[in-house]
């Protein structure tokens, strides 16, 4: 259904450090970037290498506003060791923990996720909605 979504941000270069190492775990990766340094309108695309971008952040210095507190993007992961090593790499470049990984079965028996807020606001999560092998 949904083709890409963006966040804007107020600094590109800690968005990207943040964003590059959290979702490294996930598989996904920067597939676009347009940086000009001092310049406006600068933005990174992330997704599967060789597809396009699913999650573009765009520099936003200037009245950047995170979503509201009922919102957030849950990006899917591979198996629970990559929910945990994304929690961790997150947490590690800035991101606050805000649901350390497990089970949460109250959303179904397997379902396996973290949750952290970036350094902007953006409440992101990963997950593993599978039964382990």
């Amino acid at each position: 259904m949904l083709h890409h979504i963006s966040f804007g941000v107020s600094n590109i270069e800690r968005a990207a450090a943040f964003y590059d190492a959290a979702l490294a775990p996930l598989g996904y990766v920067r597939v676009w970037d347009d940086l000009r340094p001092g310049e406006p309108d600068q933005a990174i695309g992330y997704g599967i290498a060789g597809g396009g971008d699913k999650l573009a952040i765009k520099l936003c210095p200037a009245g950047q506003q995170a979503p509201g507190p009922d919102f957030h993007l849950a990006f899917a992961a591979p198996n629970r060791g990559a929910v945990d090593a994304f929690h961790e790499a997150a947490v590690a470049h800035g991101g606050m923990d805000n649901g350390k990984p497990g089970l949460r079965p109250h959303y179904g028996p397997n379902y396996y996720a973290a949750f952290v807020i970036d350094p902007d606001g953006h409440a992101i999560e990963a997950v593993f909605n599978t039964p382990e092998a």
